[in-house]
């Protein structure tokens, strides 16, 4: 999603009259300034019916995002459950209030990613009940996430596809070596940006609210192995475990302690049904559990 670069001399836009209002196409030599993000937002928000959806602001691509109901506590239970089970702390749920509080959640956490240095969607305009932010693409070409990459990568072999996940691993390192978290460091929430820069998205809920930093961190480790495990599971875990230990020397002694007691209390879970009606989360645990029992030996 590309950064709108804003300042210089530019003009207004120009607003149409009636019920289909949008903004005019901009020159290409006028690029918009804040105030136009916002009457965009404004004029938008109570026509979008989706969550999130994409439009075209004259010639870039931006993204609306409208606070949706907010969510409740019920669905947390579990997880704080089967943490409390494993004495995990790292693995304590971190409530996504969703609504307008998950709007203001998400522009802070973009902003101080953003002023971090990191590659994240710039906020163009905001008001309580909605936000608008720019598209990491640029220029025509879009960012792709990382999971699809990964999905192409494994049908070509375990090379290519511990080449695209060792991406995913330099990428979350970079964050933790800003003194950063992300929040659900996913691959779906990773996005190969067109100049080769990895690019991260989707920040509605904050672990810092309640975590210190290297539980953060130690987050974002697992949630990216649970996103990936039963790929580099079924294709080459020795061969992964040589990155994994590699990206990870340089984390904090916090972080790779609670990575090894996780590895330690999770080991268990390797054993969970494998089998397709157990669902894919519980396949997923197991494919974690399973990676990290090798990792760690006993």
């Amino acid at each position: 999603m590309s950064v709108v670069r804003r300042g210089g001399v530019s003009s207004r836009v120009q607003m149409r009259k009636g019920t289909a209002s949008a903004p005019a196409p901009l020159e290409a030599d006028a690029p918009p300034q804040a105030e136009d993000y916002a009457e965009f937002l404004r004029l938008m928000l109570p026509q979008q019916t989706k969550a999130v959806s994409s439009h075209r602001f004259g010639g870039q691509r931006v993204w609306l995002k409208k606070a949706g109901p907010r969510h409740g506590q019920a669905r947390y239970r579990l997880l704080a459950a089967i943490s409390g089970v494993l004495r995990l702390d790292v693995l304590s749920p971190v409530p996504n209030p969703g609504g307008e509080a998950a709007i203001e959640i998400e522009a802070r956490r973009l902003r101080q990613l953003g002023d971090a240095g990191l590659r994240v969607p710039a906020v163009l305009a905001q008001q309580t009940d909605g936000m608008l932010i720019s598209d990491l693409g640029e220029s025509g070409r879009p960012a792709v996430v990382l999971q699809e990459r990964l999905d192409h990568a494994a049908a070509a072999g375990p090379a290519a596809l511990l080449a695209v996940w060792r991406e995913g691993l330099d990428a979350i390192a970079l964050v933790h070596s800003r003194d950063a978290y992300l929040s659900q460091a996913f691959d779906r929430n990773l996005v190969l940006c067109p100049d080769g820069v990895i690019g991260y998205i989707d920040f509605e809920d904050d672990p810092g609210e309640t975590l210190p930093l290297p539980e953060c961190q130690t987050r974002d480790w697992l949630s990216y192995l649970h996103s990936t495990a039963m790929l580099v599971d079924a294709a080459s875990p020795h061969a992964a475990a040589q990155h994994w230990h590699a990206v990870l020397a340089d984390a904090s002694d916090e972080v790779r302690d609670r990575l090894t007691v996780a590895a330690r209390r999770m080991r268990w879970l390797r054993h969970l049904p494998s089998g397709r009606r157990w669902g894919r989360d519980t396949q997923r645990v197991r494919a974690v559990a399973s990676l990290l029992a090798r990792w760690y030996g006993r």
